[in-house]
């Protein structure tokens, strides 16, 4: 990445990613590369390119060049010394927790996560011996009284799903950095625009590549940042031989998605706030879970952590319970009940019955979901015409 790139700010470089050049000139968007061998005229020069992710190209498992933009420029823009693309947000989270743990292991990792997430560790923990234990992710304390000799990761999210809980990373990262854990943060629902965990202590940070970064629902991807060259390489290691690899075309939609990234970013912020505003005057509803809200636990530490928006994703909780929610996700006309977020559709979700299935009443309520728990992934029509929507499914609650 040139000294120009470098000193851009975020918005700019979402819009202007690292192009190479060829004969003379450069095209505007990164080229797709969907060839998957090259040749090399040279035996030694080959040779070399097995050694590391910053090699010449030979075999897309280990590197692509419409990948290695994505990579360059996801890294560039998280703060990160290298990252490592792969073919969904799944696959970036087990590429991670597979390279870096082995039987014997403990890792603690916030209560509140990502179902795809939790039910990883809980499978590492019956058949691997990965010891595992679960915190809160608001106090430093708790997190330090957990820690134990063979303590190997904390695992984070910026903003957990679907309880849009904020994590103080700058806390809890320290406790990781002091007792010399990995610290790895799940920045999928921030994207890079609204936090950089690196900044803030994390040793690799991850992204769901299918949602905000790609943002037009027509993605699978995933992307590990390393804040350190070598921890990098460590992971890539195992990363070519896992096989979990992005494909080019997946590369190449996501960095075209990335261009409006921040215009994008400001809209589901905006629009989120005002919903959950009004959703909070309603009748139908018992709770609502948006850190923008004064009421929110967390709304102090999001102004701070998440000072130029608070995401796109907010929760609510009706009075009626799991039919409620049903009805409500089955009577939405403009937003569609679907899974996944940050693409520019309004998608709503019943995270008990979908996203979080794997998890057992008890260790729902532990996470702060409700059987009558909806998630809204909120797109960027015009906020009016989504409020009308939701509206009139709430009067059918």
């Amino acid at each position: 990445m040139s000294d120009f790139h470098r000193a851009l700010r975020p918005e700019s470089r979402t819009v202007h990613p690292p192009v190479q050049e060829v004969a003379g000139s450069r095209p505007l968007g990164v080229p797709l590369h969907q060839g998957h061998l090259f040749a090399f005229a040279d035996s030694d020069a080959l040779v070399g390119a097995f050694t590391g992710p910053d090699q010449a190209f030979f075999y897309n498992r280990f590197g692509n060049p419409t990948v290695r933009s994505l990579e360059t420029a996801v890294a560039g823009l998280e703060g990160g010394a290298g990252a490592i693309a792969t073919a969904s947000g799944m696959g970036a989270i087990n590429t991670v927790l597979l390279a870096l743990l082995r039987s014997g292991d403990h890792v603690i990792a916030q209560r509140s996560l990502y179902g795809g997430t939790f039910a990883m560790l809980a499978d590492l923990s019956r058949r691997w011996g990965v010891a595992v234990t679960h915190v809160r992710g608001d106090d430093p304390d708790e997190v330090r009284a957990a820690l134990r000799p063979n303590t190997r990761l904390l695992h984070l999210e910026t903003i957990s799903n679907p309880t849009t809980r904020v994590t103080d990373l700058p806390a809890l990262l320290a406790v990781a950095r002091e007792a010399g854990v990995v610290g790895v943060v799940d920045n999928t629902f921030a994207s890079p625009l609204l936090c950089r965990p690196v900044e803030h202590g994390a040793d690799i940070v991850i992204h769901s590549a299918t949602k905000y970064l790609g943002g037009h629902g027509d993605v699978l991807a995933g992307v590990a940042v390393f804040a350190d060259a070598e921890l990098h390489r460590t992971v890539w290691q195992y990363a070519t031989e896992l096989g979990a690899s992005a494909d080019p075309y997946a590369a190449w939609l996501t960095l075209r998605g990335m261009q409006t990234l921040a215009l994008r970013m400001r809209r589901h912020s905006d629009t989120a706030l005002d919903l959950a505003g009004r959703l909070a005057a309603h009748p139908a509803v018992a709770a609502v879970h948006y850190p923008g809200l004064p009421g929110h636990p967390d709304h102090e530490l999001a102004r701070r952590l998440l000072p130029e928006g608070q995401g796109g994703v907010l929760a609510f909780d009706l009075a009626g319970g799991r039919e409620a929610a049903r009805t409500l996700t089955e009577s939405v006309r403009l937003a569609s009940l679907a899974p996944s977020l940050g693409g520019v559709q309004t998608l709503v979700l019943h995270p008990a019955s979908t996203s979080h299935r794997q998890l057992s009443d008890a260790e729902l309520a532990a996470a702060g979901i409700g059987p009558g728990t909806v998630r809204v992934a909120v797109g960027v029509e015009h906020p009016e015409d989504l409020w009308a929507d939701l509206e009139q499914a709430l009067a059918k609650v």
